[in-house]
């Protein structure tokens, strides 16, 4: 029987900051003016910002582990959580073709990807995956799966190219979402949430699944800090040399950016363990917690939000681009203007979160 820790505030708290961070970056006050490390990497590099969707996946990963080892350990029959894993992914996949449709819910030019889809995926490969091998096979299929990535993105040449080609439109796995992928797509001939890319993202469910297990071993919190923390550096220091030969890149999800961030995230949950479980410091834990109470839910009403602010005119401008030119007028540098909104509106989805968080109303897609 596998140990079963008592609830990880730690998890918890770096959900619902994963989540607020991701709500900062997709949200800015002006698109135009955004700090550098707040917009995703256009192609080859890392900010700030491309962390925040594998450090979610990771997540999902260890919270795959905690939570299917103890309903194991209680017996419950495996029909009964494959229907549930089931059930669960295709809500949240619902979800997400909800939000690409709004506001006209044109099926006729819809994208069939995007953010909850590839959680939905990697949710589901992971669970099942989790419920039928041990870490062992787990860690052998993700670095099979990295290596096969690998070798198909740098060495089969891309049909209407006639050569390998790594860049935009012209790669492997952009051939492959024009010809396989339906609907459109969120660069016009190539999405970054598409098709061969969703390989290599399972695999950062992996890394998290992997790390949930150690956080289950029968070792002392101290130990589990240490190997989480090298493990990750071990882990990063790999992909940083891997991007060497196979860039990091998010929009590929490359073998060396799996690594890379789930090193991050692994060192990321080793410090918060360490502080917030360890050293029992809570305070300034409870934000994330409320966020990560109800995280998918959050994510949700934050699209809705934006859309809503955005049809509300004030002077004839969206309540945006209100703020933000009269933070400008006002002397601010334009790029602070645009993150002071969006930690504004950060604030208003506070509020139905901590609404929902305070009745005890827990949403599980």
């Amino acid at each position: 029987m596998i140990q079963q820790p008592s609830r990880l505030i730690s998890l918890d708290a770096m959900r619902g900051f994963t989540i607020a961070a991701m709500i900062v970056a997709n949200f800015p006050g002006s698109e135009e003016f955004v700090y550098f490390t707040l917009r995703h990497t256009i192609w080859n590099g890392l900010s700030f910002t491309d962390l925040i969707a594998p450090t979610f996946l990771f997540i999902v990963g260890v919270s795959i582990a905690l939570a299917y080892a103890r309903k194991v350990d209680e017996g419950s029959p495996k029909g009964e959580l494959y229907r549930k894993i089931v059930i669960r992914s295709l809500k949240i996949f619902a979800v997400g073709m909800f939000l690409n449709l709004m506001p006209d819910f044109d099926f006729s030019n819809v994208r069939w990807t995007g953010t909850l889809h590839r959680i939905a995926i990697v949710f589901l490969v992971c669970a099942f995956l989790f419920l039928n091998t041990n870490w062992k096979q787990q860690a052998w299929i993700g670095a099979l799966t990295l290596v096969a990535y690998w070798l198909a993105m740098t060495q089969i040449p891309t049909p209407d190219v006639g050569k390998v080609v790594l860049e935009r439109g012209q790669n492997l796995a952009a051939w492959i979402d024009r010809k396989y992928l339906p609907g459109r797509m969120w660069q016009g001939t190539w999405d970054p949430e598409g098709i061969l890319s969703t390989f290599p993202s399972i695999v950062t469910g992996i890394t998290g699944m992997l790390a949930g297990r150690w956080m289950l071993s029968r070792v002392s919190p101290t130990e589990k800090v240490s190997y989480l923390m090298t493990a990750g550096l071990f882990t990063a220091a790999a992909g940083y040399f891997w991007g060497l030969t196979f860039p990091v890149n998010e929009n590929l999800w490359t073998s060396s950016f799996v690594l890379v961030t789930s090193g991050f995230a692994a060192m990321l949950l080793g410090a918060v363990y360490f502080l917030v479980d360890v050293l029992g410091r809570k305070k300034g834990t409870k934000l994330g917690i409320i966020f990560g109470a109800n995280a998918i839910t959050v994510y949700v009403l934050a699209d809705i939000f934006a859309l809503l602010f955005y049809r509300l005119k004030f002077g004839g401008l969206p309540l945006n681009e209100k703020v933000v030119t009269g933070l400008i007028n006002a002397g601010l540098q334009p790029e602070l203007a645009s993150l002071l909104y969006a930690l504004f509106f950060i604030g208003i989805n506070f509020i139905p979160a901590y609404l929902l968080y305070q009745r005890k109303i827990f949403i599980k897609l």
